[in-house]
């Protein structure tokens, strides 16, 4: 028995030896590991941040009507370029029927007492006229009779108005027509012929009859997250990209960051403005979606390398790069880095635009002391 166990354990420890024998000779065999180099390359490193939005006009004007009424006629449509004074839309007035018999019997009213005071009139201007009365006495009673005439036209006028919406003497004050205020593009005319509309006053903003702009004057609104927020200051330079138009950027300038942050879908979201400048002739929808490349850092024509080059010493932190002085042969040599795009990072010493660096990464076994 104890003769078996002897056996068996002689067997397994020829075993073991044998195979760490044929370990060892396949390790022998392998071929040497051969690191491969890039060099470094000129480049311009543009450091970013995104945001996203629309392009939207800097300004829009509401035209509001200054009259209740009936859309009776709408003279412009989606798109047109219109002046300041061109018609827009053309409204009906529809007469309240309280107003309207208020207004009638006040007319009625004014002229029982014109007519009278024109009787009066009549009979003082033949006393005045053989010294029966003086002048003082008859020029209070032509007086009387002015004021009745203007009230009775002061009466019809309000008539007027209750009927139709204007009267003459009123000019632009109270008019049917509604015009342009500015010189832009129509937008959008949110009411059709037979919409009812309300009056702009102190209580009520009134019905939008149509939206125009200025499509020459187009800005960027989007939404920066609040951790990029604090990266960002006015005046930054930006590329703006706009999905439906391909292969065009264009440039503009941040020149809005909201004070005060809304929480969207759990996160805080700033507010960005950014104007648009030295835009070709391209036509820019408004209401566009957009991406706002902003423009934090830039480095022109600079030495640069691929970020996975860099290696960073464990006690200093530094950063270094191996470069080959003979064949397969790497030193070590600190590196100063400046803009970095994620991809590629600036170089601005330690090496020199001829030298290789090791690709140290490259998924083969690491050699003996590699970081």
């Amino acid at each position: 028995m104890r003769k078996g166990v002897t056996v068996a354990i002689l067997v397994f420890i020829a075993i073991v030896f044998v195979g760490a024998l044929y370990y060892l000779y396949a390790k022998n065999q392998e071929s040497p590991v051969v690191f491969q180099t890039e060099k470094p390359e000129i480049k311009t490193i543009t450091k970013t941040t995104i945001a996203t939005g629309n392009i939207v006009p800097d300004e829009e004007v509401l035209i509001k009507p200054n009259i209740s009424g009936i859309i009776e006629k709408v003279f412009i449509k989606a798109g047109d370029n219109i002046k300041a004074g061109d018609p827009i839309a053309q409204i009906r007035v529809v007469a309240n029927v309280s107003s309207l018999s208020s207004s009638q019997n006040q007319v009625v009213a004014a002229k029982i007492e014109l007519d009278n005071q024109e009787r009066i009139y009549k009979r003082q201007k033949v006393l005045f006229d053989k010294g029966v009365i003086s002048a003082n006495e008859f020029q209070l009673v032509e007086t009387a009779w002015m004021q009745a005439k203007q009230t009775y036209g002061a009466a019809k006028q309000g008539l007027d108005i209750v009927k139709t919406g204007t009267t003459s003497g009123l000019g632009s004050y109270a008019n049917t027509m509604i015009r342009s205020t500015v010189n832009g593009k129509i937008l959008d005319v949110p009411v059709k012929v037979g919409n009812q509309v309300i009056e702009a006053n102190n209580f009520n903003e009134g019905t939008t009859i149509a939206t125009l702009a200025d499509t020459d004057r187009m800005i960027f609104v989007g939404k920066l997250d609040e951790s990029e927020v604090g990266k960002v200051k006015e005046n930054l330079p930006i590329e703006i990209t706009v999905g439906a138009i391909e292969n065009k950027k264009f440039d503009a300038v941040l020149n809005y960051i909201a004070p005060k942050g809304k929480t969207e879908n759990g996160a805080i979201q700033f507010e960005i403005k950014g104007a648009l400048k030295n835009r070709d002739t391209t036509f820019i929808r408004a209401g566009l979606s957009a991406n706002a490349s902003i423009i934090l850092d830039k480095a022109e024509n600079s030495l640069a390398i691929k970020e996975s080059l860099v290696q960073f010493d464990e006690k200093t932190k530094k950063s270094f790069v191996e470069v080959e002085t003979s064949a397969q042969k790497f030193e070590k040599r600190n590196v100063e880095l400046g803009v970095s795009d994620g991809i590629y990072v600036q170089v601005k010493s330690g090496i020199t635009k001829d030298d290789k660096i090791k690709v140290w990464n490259q998924g083969l076994e690491k050699a003996p002391g590699q970081q």
